[in-house]
């Protein structure tokens, strides 16, 4: 039993290296807020998801998808913030 139990964690630990390995740096577009972005949205969750949902969303997704973020969340973006992370989200990956 016991060697069963090494060997299983052996793999498992084996299978997360091979997975973040395979995981890629984002860079995102340059322009005015990129900061903010990087600084607020990457505390809590990969950029990745920015690229990814941007076919899906326009300003009014983005400012939802923001303040989601804050009030359900609890991201701690004060308001200046929030407004540049949405303009910039808005005119680098609106839909």
């Amino acid at each position: 039993m016991r060697v069963f139990a090494l060997t299983l964690i052996v793999s498992l630990a084996a299978g997360l290296s091979a997975a973040a390995a395979q995981e890629s740096t984002i860079t995102l577009k340059p322009g005015p807020g990129l900061d903010k972005v990087q600084t607020n949205c990457s505390t809590c969750h990969s950029l990745d998801y920015i690229p990814m949902n941007s076919p899906f969303l326009n300003a009014a997704g983005w400012n939802g998808e923001v303040t989601k973020m804050i009030k359900a969340m609890g991201a701690p973006i004060d308001d200046a913030d929030a407004k540049a992370i949405v303009d910039y989200l808005a005119k680098n990956y609106g839909a």
